[in-house]
């Protein structure tokens, strides 16, 4: 089976939707979704969207904040690019309909998270901002849009001269489907479900950086993973996120004696840098205290923060006391796919954005809601390449019958996974501990694997994370310094003489051995 696309987009999230939504109706769009078009990390989103739009903020206070909080890792060009064009995005989307939270004077209403100097974040339903965002992109579709959902991807396709031209995917009772397309769009997300904690949705496991990479794309940053200070966490398991606004709004870390943890540590205190804070959490759980947000002193949390209300409630937890257990978890990665600020990667015709992508706008850690901000721009600036771009037909199409291989490769259950990645590649890192994970990793060969058409979808995902996590495994290894969300405890502060400004990059050179990785040390430009 096999269908003609003039854009083909892997993921439904807030920048794949913001691509979809703006495109020429005269385009043929199709959006494939492993799960339902709902279920995307971005629907889960509860702080909202950075930008300088306060009577004393600016563009150049906000892009100060940026950089500081990404550890100067950051591609400054990207940066300013996107801070500038934030008003003007939330601009938009407030004229066209009520997303945003506004005062009884009809302006936004702007909340602090951490590491910002001003108040400038923008919310839509108290805690579920990324819920009306994705409904009010949803609500934008054209006809021309087609949404496949639970299909699963799992590689790209290949002309002779090595340019994208669609994708190979799988449906749930195993049909092999060839999607071709003359834009083939990578917003599949970060990496989350790598980790024994995240925030993350169940269906993020680093699948479309896989992909990319299997393809010989070129994949940065991999180290830096931001770990959330605040899961709601409940018998070892976390529930869910508690956002930075709660600490924005006045709660602070405590221990079970009431004791403030943040004092003395950093500057900002409850709302320092994430790295900082959930270092800081991990450290006290570790020494087996725990931790809490204490929300005493927040007036109407119910009304304010709905979304981490029922959260709580449902998993048992009374509010009234006025303490929420938390944990940190895997967060948002940096790192992720090399695109251009277009969303071109190293591959013709193939492209990526949002979480998926690395434009360098993060740098080693990202500031408190820049991440919907960076998916908004991104979708936006695509689609305006694309809609200028004439549309062709894909011409060298590849279509074979299903590769049935002698035997498979023996993978581990997902859990181990996680729970191997948390404990030896998680918040603190040292090198014993990262050689052991790569020795680990490298037992698997997944790599070797030149085919997927046989494996079922839960394989297929454990192949991509065991991918995913080589890669995260052999850059914390190879950057001998800490910096944002890459902290080792033997090399633990950070290296300016040999590593600002310098990138990670792996390649896995289709003319070298399968599993052969190059990894080269390029200045960030």
């Amino acid at each position: 089976m096999m269908t003609n696309n003039d854009v083909l987009i892997l993921g439904s999230g807030i920048a794949a939707l913001q691509l979809a939504s703006l495109l020429n109706k005269d385009l043929n769009v199709r959006i494939l979704t492993k799960g339902k078009v709902r279920t995307a990390n971005s629907y889960l989103a509860q702080g909202g969207i950075a930008a300088a739009i306060g009577e004393h903020d600016h563009p150049a206070k906000h892009i100060a904040d940026t950089l500081e909080a990404g550890s100067y890792h950051n591609h400054q060009g990207a940066v300013e690019q996107i801070i500038h064009a934030a008003p003007g995005l939330i601009k938009f989307i407030s004229e066209q309909e009520s997303v945003f939270d506004k005062n009884p004077n009809g302006e936004l209403l702007l909340g602090m998270e951490g590491a910002h100097s001003e108040k400038r974040i923008v919310h839509g339903g108290g805690d579920a901002t990324g819920k009306n965002v994705v409904e009010f992109l949803i609500s934008r579709l054209k006809d021309n849009v087609t949404i496949d959902e639970d299909v699963f991807a799992y590689e790209l396709l290949m002309d002779s001269k090595n340019r994208c031209i669609g994708v190979k995917a799988k449906e749930q009772d195993g049909t092999i489907k060839y999607y071709y397309s003359t834009n083939t769009i990578l917003a599949t997300g970060g990496c989350g479900q790598l980790f024994t904690y995240t925030s993350n949705a169940p269906t993020v496991n680093g699948d479309g950086i896989a992909m990319a990479y299997r393809a010989g794309a070129e994949i940065v940053d991999m180290e830096f993973i931001q770990f959330h200070p605040t899961l709601l966490y409940l018998n070892g398991e976390t529930k869910g996120l508690i956002s930075e606004a709660v600490r924005g709004e006045g709660a602070i870390l405590v221990t079970d004696d009431g004791s403030p943890i943040m004092e003395g540590v950093h500057p900002l205190k409850d709302l320092a840098p994430r790295h900082v804070v959930s270092q800081k959490i991990y450290e006290y759980l570790n020494n087996g205290c725990n931790v809490y947000l204490d929300i005493s002193n927040i007036e109407n949390f119910k009304e304010r923060f709905p979304s981490i209300t029922s959260i709580c409630e449902e998993n048992g937890l009374q509010l009234s006391e006025g303490r929420i257990p938390v944990a940190p978890g895997s967060h948002f990665l940096m790192g992720g796919v090399k695109t251009d600020l277009t969303g071109r990667t190293s591959i013709n015709g193939l492209y990526a954005i949002g979480e998926a992508a690395c434009t360098g706008l993060h740098g080693a850690n990202r500031l408190a809601s820049n991440s919907l901000l960076e998916g908004l721009y991104m979708g936006e600036k695509l689609s305006t390449w694309l809609n200028e771009s004439a549309s062709e037909e894909v011409h060298g199409k590849v279509h074979t019958a299903p590769f049935i291989p002698k035997e498979k490769v023996i993978l581990p259950d997902i859990q181990q996974i996680k729970d191997c990645m948390m404990e030896r590649v998680g918040i603190v890192r040292v090198a014993v501990n990262l050689q052991k994970q790569k020795a680990w990793l490298n037992r698997f060969n997944v790599l070797q694997i030149d085919n997927l058409d046989a494996y079922s979808f839960e394989e297929m995902t454990k192949i991509f994370m065991l991918i995913t996590a080589n890669l995260i495994t052999e850059s914390a290894l190879k950057r001998t310094e800490s910096r944002g969300g890459h902290y080792r405890s033997d090399y633990p502060v950070e290296d300016n003489l040999h590593w600002l400004n310098r990138t990670i990059t792996h390649t896995n050179s289709q003319e070298m051995e399968r599993n052969h990785e190059h990894i080269e040390t390029a200045l960030a430009t």
